[in-house]
Formats: C-alpha cells, sequence, structure tokens
C-alpha cells in the first residue's frame, strides 16, 4: 500500500469512526444496550475510536517507514480533527428533529 492510500485510509476510517457513536444505539456498534446512550457515553465511545484508529495509523506509519517524533501538538490537533469529523453525526442525532 502506498504511503497516499494509507493516509486516505485513515481519513476515512476516522471520518467513519467519529460519527459512528452518534449514528448507532449499540456500544462500539456491536453490544446492545438496555438503555438509550446519553452524550457521555457517546463522547467515551469516541475517545475509544480516536485510539484505535490512531493506533492502526501509527502502524501503518511504522510499516512504511521511521515513525515520525509527536509531541503534544499533534494530538491536540488530530483531537480536534477527530472532533469536527464528529460534527455530521452529532447534528444528525442532536440537532435534527426525529419524528418517530
Amino acid at each position: 500500500m502506498t504511503q497516499t492510500a494509507s493516509v486516505w485510509l485513515v481519513v476515512l476510517l476516522a471520518l467513519l469512526a467519529a460519527n459512528l457513536p452518534f449514528v448507532s444505539n449499540r456500544l462500539f456498534a456491536v453490544y446492545a444496550l438496555t438503555q438509550p446512550k446519553n452524550l457521555a457515553i457517546r463522547l467515551g465511545e469516541m475517545v475509544v475510536w480516536y485510539f484505535l484508529i490512531g493506533g492502526l495509523g501509527l502502524y501503518l506509519e511504522q510499516r512504511s517507514g521511521q515513525i515520525a517524533p509527536q509531541g503534544w501538538e499533534f494530538y491536540a490537533i488530530t483531537g480536534a480533527l477527530f472532533i469536527t469529523f464528529a460534527f455530521p453525526g452529532f447534528t444528525w442525532r442532536y440537532l435534527f428533529k426525529h419524528r418517530p
């Protein structure tokens, strides 16, 4: 896999994973819950997805060559980008009116 393809793969998976907690009522899109998820559970799930996608990106970077050193700035920017990616799912879940 080329470096460009692996970057786009991570970006697309991050976009999907950031919206998954807001689209699905299941925990990690697998486990059915007895009560509906609240915002705190959705945000916690989003943090777990952030670290999973980040681990995948780290693996792909390690596979393609030497890993570049990252400081706190890198994690602040990628966290903000992940939150930005979650905006469509958040908007759909909390700002649109859902009719039964």
